[in-house]
C-alpha cells in the first residue's frame, strides 16, 4: 500500500461542539488540514460534513497487532488516552493486554480496557471473563463494550435485536457494579441501525471512517469518535485506530474527573 503520510500541526485548544446535530454537509476537507496531533494516515481521504483533525483530544485503541510500542514517543505525539483490547467472547484474552496495561501506566497515559462481544456466549459469561482479566484499578478509564457484528467461523450468529440488547444489558450491569463505572458502548453504523441502539440511554463511542458522525449517526450524542483504522502514530509500527474526544481540552479534564474509576 502506498504511504501518504501527512503530519498535522500542534494541538488546538479551541472548544468544539462535536456531539452530533443537524449541520448540513460542508466542503470536503482532506487529511492534514486543520490543526491536530502529530499523526498521519496510510489511506487518507476527503471528509465531507466535518473532519476530526482539529479536535484537541485524540487517542488510540490497540490490540496485540500493534506489537512493541514506544509509549514515550506515543505520548509525545499528542495522544491523550488509550483503550486496550482485553477480552473477546468468554474464553479469549489478548496476549498483550497486561503488558500494555502496565506500560501505559508507567507512561502516565490515561487508559482503559475494552471487550469484544460475541453472540454465542451469554452476557453474564462474558462479563465474568472480562472481570477475571481486567484489574479493578483506581484511575482507569471506564470499561468499553464493543458491539458490532462478528465475522467468525466459530460464532456466525446474528441474533434478534431483543436478544442482543438483553445480553448486552446484563454484561453492562455486571461491570457497572464491579468497576463502579457505567461501560461506554462502542458500535458501528450497521450494528447501530440493525439493533436500534439509538434508544439506549448510554454513553457512546461511534465508528465513522468516511463521514462525520452527525451525518452517519444523525442526532446521536457521543463522547468518542473512531475516525480511522489506518492511522500512523510515532512510536507504533504499522496502522492503528485513532479516535477523538467530542469536546474541548477543558471538557476532557472534566470528563476524566467524573469518569475515571
Amino acid at each position: 500500500m502506498r504511504l501518504a503520510v501527512r503530519i498535522f500541526a500542534v494541538l488546538s485548544l479551541a472548544v468544539l461542539a462535536a456531539c452530533g446535530g443537524g449541520a448540513p454537509r460542508g466542503p470536503g476537507v482532506t487529511v492534514g488540514q486543520g490543526s491536530g496531533p502529530q499523526f498521519g494516515d496510510s489511506a487518507p481521504h476527503e471528509w465531507v460534513g466535518g473532519h476530526p483533525y482539529d479536535h484537541p483530544v485524540q487517542g488510540l485503541d490497540i490490540s496485540r497487532y500493534q506489537g512493541d510500542i514506544d509509549w514515550n514517543r506515543v505520548r509525545g505525539s499528542g495522544v491523550s488516552f488509550v483503550y486496550i483490547k482485553a477480552t473477546e467472547g468468554g474464553d479469549y484474552a489478548d496476549p498483550n493486554f497486561r503488558r500494555y496495561w502496565a506500560e501505559t501506566a508507567r507512561a502516565r497515559i490515561p487508559r482503559g480496557a475494552y471487550h469484544y462481544f460475541y453472540f454465542c456466549r451469554s452476557g453474564r459469561e462474558q462479563a465474568e471473563w472480562f472481570i477475571r482479566n481486567v484489574p479493578r484499578e483506581r484511575g482507569a478509564l471506564p470499561p468499553v463494550l464493543d458491539l458490532e457484528w462478528t465475522v467468525s467461523r466459530t460464532c456466525p450468529r446474528r441474533p434478534p435485536s431483543s436478544e442482543v440488547l438483553r445480553e448486552a444489558r446484563i454484561f453492562k450491569d455486571i461491570l457497572h457494579r464491579y468497576y463502579g463505572q457505567r461501560p461506554i458502548i462502542y458500535t458501528t453504523v450497521d450494528f447501530y441501525r440493525d439493533n436500534n441502539i439509538r434508544s439506549w440511554p448510554e454513553e457512546f463511542w461511534l465508528r465513522s471512517v468516511a463521514g462525520h458522525p452527525r451525518i452517519t449517526y444523525p442526532g446521536q450524542r457521543y463522547s468518542f469518535w473512531q475516525y480511522t483504522g489506518t492511522g500512523l502514530v510515532p512510536g507504533i509500527r504499522g496502522n492503528v485506530d485513532i479516535n477523538v474526544f467530542a469536546g474541548s481540552a477543558a471538557q476532557w479534564r472534566q470528563w476524566l474527573s467524573t469518569r475515571m474509576q
